[in-house]
């Protein structure tokens, strides 16, 4: 099929690979204004952009794809099928109806379940213990298409936002590729979806990591892995930042206040939580590099019954 492909991020690239490894033709690519970045404030092509530009596809990046003189641009290239997968802007109505086989979105999520941003992170924040990827067929309503396929993924005990970024990445890919198929030799079957099962995400910012002690210490732990590597989950102590990267529930109160520090071992820092106690095993204070507990009370001694705070 003659193909326009439109994301963004690292997530959409495994997708736009397995497209061109399937023999399609990728006629453009559509992807957000590269932006600055750092302290010289220099453009940085989005990861779409780069993978598109090294298989020699022509790259567009219009600032508002709705603006009438982008939609004239996209009907160029006359379309079978437009993809988009974490692209970053609402599709109109003109561009979801150019193509004669629709608009086909890959999301990460098992929809209606997370319609919105940041499905991948809040599925594991939220203690989920099973999450996948939807294609659907593109409506003008917020990830409310109708469905065409789902594959289920696991969710590990030790899982985090960037390990299952990476693994929904490579399922996504692969099952985009798989509705192509379907869509293009008839066989695909569309599905509604059902209003009443739907939940919505909303965009992680970094004032979600702020920990809150008086949470119990599974929704915390959930919390941790969640938002790792970004924004990062993290708390105060004696008027520091520290990022916490891994920590192990342990069922059992100590009778003592949420964010009291109640014990001090070679290799863990044990808090009270709401309920449940949080062994801390790795931790990064502010400025320093990410490490292991033993070797963070080596340089940077804590006292039992001394308190983490919220932020």
């Amino acid at each position: 099929m003659r193909v326009i492909f439109m994301g963004t991020p690292d997530f959409a690239v495994e997708t736009l690979e397995e497209i061109i490894k399937a023999g399609h033709e990728v006629a453009l690519v559509v992807s957000q204004p590269d932006r600055a970045v750092g302290r010289s404030k220099a453009l940085k092509y989005t990861p779409v952009k780069a993978c598109a530009l090294e298989h020699g596809i022509e790259v567009y990046q219009p600032e508002k794809v709705k603006d009438p003189a982008c939609v004239e641009y996209l009907q160029k290239y006359q379309p079978d099928i437009i993809i988009v997968e974490a692209f970053g802007q609402i599709i109109p109505k003109a561009i979801l109806d150019m193509p004669k086989f629709g608009c086909v979105n890959v999301h990460a999520s098992l929809l209606p379940k997370y319609r919105g941003a940041a499905p991948i992170q809040w599925a594991v924040i939220r203690g989920d213990r099973v999450t996948g990827v939807t294609t659907m067929r593109m409506d003008e309503g917020l990830d409310t298409g109708d469905m065409i396929m789902k594959e289920e993924v696991v969710i590990r005990e030790d899982e985090t936002g960037g390990s299952l970024f990476e693994r929904l990445s490579e399922v996504g890919a692969k099952l985009c590729v798989k509705t192509m198929a379907a869509i293009e030799d008839g066989t695909a079957e569309y599905t509604p979806q059902d209003p009443s099962k739907a939940t919505h995400t909303a965009k992680i910012q970094k004032e979600l990591g702020s920990i809150d002690w008086s949470m119990d210490a599974a929704e915390i732990e959930c919390l941790i892995r969640g938002l790792d590597p970004w924004p990062s989950a993290y708390t105060r102590l004696d008027g520091k930042t520290i990022k916490i990267w891994k920590a192990k529930v342990i069922p059992e109160n100590m009778s003592r206040e949420p964010g009291r520090i109640v014990a001090v071992e070679r290799d863990r820092i044990l808090v009270q939580t709401g309920n449940g106690v949080l062994a801390l095993l790795e931790v990064q204070l502010e400025g320093k590099k990410r490490m292991m507990v033993e070797a963070f009370l080596n340089g940077y001694p804590v006292s039992e019954g001394t308190f983490f705070r919220h932020s």
